[in-house]
């Protein structure tokens, strides 16, 4: 019973005696042991036929000064790799990382309140990222997690139920009491399933939708939810083998966000204001927006014009509550009928200058589509000159870019059927499928053969993984995962059997941008830099992936910046899984000593002479002590 499940476990933080890395160490040691035994004895007969009768008092004292090997019997001893990688940093005393003060416990680096105040209100401009600007303002100390913080409850009951300890906050429960968003019980919350405009639940909402457009054949797999709420929309989309994102800004509604993340949907925190939302072009099959206050008529139309450059060719735009049906509902929205029917005017005519089509409007709900291609649009562009076609040079630049006011035009096409940039599968066969950046040629380094090539990869290599953390094979153990330099996201393609999620994170230094990939194989993520935080709140993530991010950044940010914002991140008794160089790996074992994570730095998938080392980590369980009050 998820009531009863007690404030936390015992993590497996490296291999047991019975387990499947226990057993991988004893075979390679005994292997070694033999290969060390065999040569030892050869050069040994050796010396006894070249040195006679001084062989005895050679191999006497060859045994006190050069032991062949070393016997070890005790399998569950940790592995130390600093007493033989360690030349570099000079064997370093651990540098101890206190814990925060507990007013840290939902702190947000680049969105936080306080300094949001030094930004323009205008557009919401203070509402978007702003980053620490100086090195001084940066903690280093670990966020601490409410005192009586306990792991969430499993996917699916998570979906309904939220430790009130979790997220102690109780304003959502008052201001949205009558629109059945989140009800307060006992010790916990209760998510009926219920938003502004659908009180009758999300699922009831999601099938009137369906019954205007096809939800059920693979061609939706990626949605968007702007304004999301407690993200109930995305919560019940997934069910469906919809996969969402849902975002909104820190604090229009108290931990809107961290609600949604603690239900286990993801979730992001963000707003559309003066800079591109952090996703490529052509990602997703479906934008929704229910009553999410979004002023989409207002600034020459720039909000709806980044829907339409992150919306796939043929993709739909769904819209419900103001201005839709005013004629009913102008009324209870205390809004004049000229001021609302003046606002769906100017909505219509910027779909127009898109040169979306509108599907339908039927009761609460009315449905756009974007074109599959621009070759008739471009004929439109002559009489319809608002708004003018871009001539930025890359539509999947969005790491604090400014929001322009044109339309991005879609790839080329010979013919008025054909899909601008290539028609995409069917879930799921859209997973493993030769994605149309990769098949023509537009992701510099990559082609089909590497993408083959990545598929099997990572198909070891997860493998591998489980055989040393077995938790990883126990479904529903994790929900929320990161992965921190995700490539094409082969790693989040080897676990979608499971009961989860994965954040792939494609750096904006990475040599090349295969975001678009990723979306193109119906998995999600987002740009970030990790020389700064991440929007989202502290115990976001299950598990945190990182291959070779340290490498990547080397020279650029310091290391331990970078772990102790995986810290914040991280749920206590969270995983972690890095990839590295072994001397790379040696440096971050001693951050994450001085976190006081339990770790381990084991040998690669292909053997111990590969310097690539992995290191697997549990964040321990602590909170910050019981308040005063």
């Amino acid at each position: 019973m998820a009531g009863s499940t007690p404030p936390h476990y015992t993590p497996l933080s490296k291999p047991t005696a019975g387990g499947g890395g226990a057993a991988y160490l004893r075979k390679s040691k005994l292997y070694s042991l033999a290969i060390v035994t065999v040569l030892c004895s050869l050069f040994y007969l050796i010396g006894v036929w070249h040195h006679g009768g001084a062989a005895a008092a050679t191999t006497t004292n060859l045994g006190a000064t050069l032991p062949c090997f070393t016997t070890n019997n005790n399998n569950t001893k940790k592995l130390d790799f600093a007493t033989h990688h360690s030349a570099s940093d000079g064997g370093a005393a651990v540098k101890p990382y206190p814990p925060c003060s507990a007013k840290y416990s939902e702190y947000t680096p680049c969105e936080d309140p306080k300094r949001s105040l030094k930004f323009p209100r205008d557009r919401l401009i203070y509402r978007e990222r702003h980053c620490p600007e100086k090195k001084k303002e940066l903690l280093k100390c670990r966020v601490p997690a409410p005192h009586g913080y306990k792991n969430p409850f499993k996917w699916p009951a998570s979906r309904d139920l939220v430790w009130y300890a979790n997220v102690p906050h109780k304003e959502l429960t008052v201001e949205k009491a009558v629109q059945n968003w989140i009800r307060f019980e006992g010790d916990r919350f209760r998510f009926p399933g219920g938003g502004t405009m659908f009180p009758n639940g999300a699922d009831a909402y999601i099938d009137d939708i369906g019954k205007l457009i096809n939800l059920k054949d693979g061609s939706i797999r990626t949605a968007i939810d702007t304004g999301c709420g407690v993200a109930s929309w995305g919560a019940y989309l997934m069910s469906r083998n919809i996969l969402p994102i849902s975002f909104a800004p820190r604090d229009t509604h108290e931990a809107q966000v961290q609600f949604a993340l603690e239900r286990g949907v993801p979730a992001l925190l963000g707003v559309i204001a003066s800079k591109r939302l952090p996703y490529p072009s052509r990602a997703f099959d479906m934008a929704h927006c229910s009553r999410c206050l979004i002023p989409w008529g207002q600034n020459d139309g720039a909000y709806l014009i980044e829907v339409d450059r992150v919306l796939r060719p043929g993709g739909y735009w769904i819209l419900s509550g103001p201005p839709i049906r005013w004629k009913k509902y102008w009324k209870g929205w205390e809004r004049s009928r000229e001021d609302l029917n003046e606002e769906q005017t100017r909505i219509e005519d910027i779909a127009k200058g898109l040169c979306w089509k509108k599907l339908i409007e039927k009761d609460d709900i009315a449905i756009w589509q974007k074109p599959l291609n621009h070759f008739n649009c471009n004929k439109l562009k002559k009489i319809v000159e608002n708004p003018p076609l871009c001539s930025l040079p890359n539509p999947d630049n969005a790491w604090y870019t400014k929001l322009e006011t044109c339309l991005t035009p879609l790839p080329e096409v010979s013919r008025s059927e054909e899909v601008a940039g290539g028609e995409l599968e069917k879930w799921p066969k859209r997973l493993n499928a030769i994605p149309p950046r990769v098949s023509k040629g537009t992701i510099k380094g990559v082609t089909p053969e590497t993408f083959e090539q990545d598929l099997k990869l990572w198909n070891r290599r997860v493998s591998y993984y489980k055989t040393v953390n077995n938790q990883l094979g126990q479904a529903g153990r994790y929900r929320n995962i990161l992965d921190m330099n995700a490539f094409l996201g082969g790693f989040a393609a080897n676990l979608i059997e499971d009961p989860l999620w994965v954040m792939n994170v494609v750096p904006v230094e990475a040599k090349v941008n295969t975001l678009g990939v990723i979306y193109e194989r119906g998995l999600i993520g987002t740009y970030q830099s990790w020389c700064e935080a991440m929007s989202t709140y502290p115990r976001t993530y299950d598990l945190i992936h990182a291959d070779s991010v340290f490498t990547l950044y080397k020279d650029r940010c310091e290391m331990e910046d970078i772990m102790l914002e995986m810290d914040r991140i991280l749920r206590p008794e969270g995983s972690v899984i890095i990839r590295d160089d072994v001397d790379t790996l040696v440096k971050v074992k001693r951050i994450a000593d001085g976190m006081n994570w339990d770790s381990q730095i084991v040998d690669h998938e292909d053997g111990p002479l590969e310097r690539e080392k992995l290191l697997f980590a549990v964040k321990l369980y602590w909170t910050s002590p019981v308040s005063a009050d």
